[in-house]
């Protein structure tokens, strides 16, 4: 954090040291002429951030409401049945599938 304040304010303080310089050569006429194009960058990249912000959907226009499928809509309803009994496990659709490999008890460590 220190590091990059450190850097900020070197930044700051050779923008300083430019100006003042620029100024005491070549006069406030040399200020306008550098400041302008600055400006007007600025302020180009301040509008083009604001056409980039702006929403697709704007006030006046609203979204188009989607009507799910009687499938998702019997899912949802199922979903909020199950969710509705509080205290049961759930149930997962997994199963424990043997294997049909022998197993050696004897290569198996004790603690796992």
């Amino acid at each position: 954090m220190i590091r990059h304040a450190l850097i900020f304010w070197i930044a700051v303080s050779l923008a300083v040291l430019g100006l003042v310089t620029g100024i005491m050569d070549y006069g406030l006429g040399w200020l306008f002429w550098t400041l302008l194009p600055t400006l007007l960058l600025c302020a180009l990249l301040i509008y083009a951030y604001r056409l980039t912000q702006k929403k697709p959907n704007g006030p006046g226009r609203s979204r188009p409401k989607v009507k799910p499928s009687q499938k998702t809509m019997a899912k949802v309803a199922g979903v909020r049945k199950t969710q509705a009994a509080p205290g049961k496990r759930k149930t997962y659709p997994f199963q424990v599938i043997e294997g049909s490999k022998g197993k050696n008890d004897e290569h198996l460590p004790k603690y796992h």
